[in-house]
């Protein structure tokens, strides 16, 4: 077997190179989403390679090292993002890396391993009697590359063309940009959000970290209504591709369609720089809401599956009763103690 090199990817220049280059590379495969992870969650990230330090990267597997007392010492690829699928060239380097995260599993370098691959990513899916499914999603995907004209006609009538022209009626008004005041008002929603979710809010320091070290490819939209804050997106920006990655917002101004009208202010944006891709991101396959408003805008999703080794283990939080049970804890909660919750909890989740 080929011999495997461990890379710091934040700070290894030939990292940041091959995934601006690699066809697959990501948002999520960046080095200022991999130190936004480092900093705000304490994870370790890090990267596996066939490649030796003398050479270009043409192949590579890129971690977070999660260590917790609650979920157990793990590799993830990588955690809070969606996806992150493999970069390599050769079939034989991408089987070579897969059987070493087993043998690094062996060794009890960690409890296991989780790898999150766009399908219809190879990877893992060879080595069925070792590996297996662990969490499976929809992922949505808008190919942004016809008229603007003949987009907004693809998207469902009622539920997205109506809503947005009923948001310009209305008078809404967008504001968009990194500031403190953007990031104020997303999270003041974010936390109504979160709320009515019965799940913690993901902390303030994270969009914080994420908006320094992304800069202009972050984008915080925000639909006000009279200066008051009604909803609002996060998008993420990387080569060709814009990635929504959060929203928020005030269910008792449903009416005026603001959520829809700032996906369309993105997607017009993204447009006009030359974007190709729009991602709508994960969504869990029970979750009829979020997929119903997704299908709208991309009547065919694709699957997404999260594979584990082994299959043994504990795995996620989120899977199970405790996570449930959890939830509707949070849900009773004031919203100063669920911010609580969720600073303390996220870094075990990841």
């Amino acid at each position: 077997m080929s011999q495997i090199y461990h890379l710091d990817p934040t700070i290894d220049a030939r990292w940041s190179a091959f995934v601006e280059r690699h066809p697959r590379g990501s948002v999520f495969h960046s080095p200022g989403w991999l130190r936004a992870l480092q900093t705000t969650y304490g994870y370790q990230p890090i990267l596996f390679t066939t490649d030796p330090p003398s050479e270009p990267i043409n192949c590579g597997l890129v971690f977070c090292r999660v260590e917790s007392w609650l979920t157990g010492s793990r590799l993830v690829s990588l955690p809070f993002s969606d996806h992150c699928g493999f970069l390599y060239d050769s079939t034989a380097d991408l089987a070579c890396l897969c059987h070493f995260l087993q043998e690094e599993v062996g060794r009890q370098i960690a409890e296991y391993v989780q790898v999150r691959p766009l399908c219809p990513d190879p990877g893992p899916t060879n080595w069925k009697n070792a590996w297996s499914p662990s969490e499976e999603y929809f992922l949505h995907r808008l190919d942004m590359r016809p008229d603007l004209s003949d987009l907004f006609e693809s998207f469902d009538k009622d539920s997205v063309r109506r809503r947005i022209r009923r948001a310009e009626r209305t008078g809404l008004i967008e504001k968009c940009g990194r500031t403190s005041q953007l990031l104020h008002d997303f999270y003041k929603l974010f936390v109504i959000t979160r709320r009515r979710h019965g799940i913690p809010p993901t902390p303030f320091r994270w969009f914080q970290t994420l908006a320094q070290e992304l800069r202009e490819a972050l984008d915080i939209r925000v639909a006000y209504k009279d200066e008051e804050p009604v909803a609002s997106i996060i998008t993420l920006r990387f080569k060709k591709t814009v990635y929504y990655k959060y929203g928020a917002s005030d269910t008792q101004f449903n009416a005026y369609g603001a959520t829809p009208w700032l996906f369309w202010q993105a997607i017009q944006a993204g447009k006009s720089s030359g974007a190709t891709q729009f991602d709508f991101g994960r969504t869990e396959l029970g979750n009829s809401g979020l997929l119903a408003f997704k299908n709208h805008w991309v009547a065919c999703p694709t699957r997404l599956v999260y594979w584990q080794y082994p299959a043994s283990s504990r795995g996620a939080l989120t899977n199970g009763w405790k996570w449930r049970a959890a939830k509707r804890l949070f849900s009773a909660l004031p919203s100063r103690l669920q911010v609580v919750g969720g600073d303390l909890i996220y870094r075990h989740i990841g």
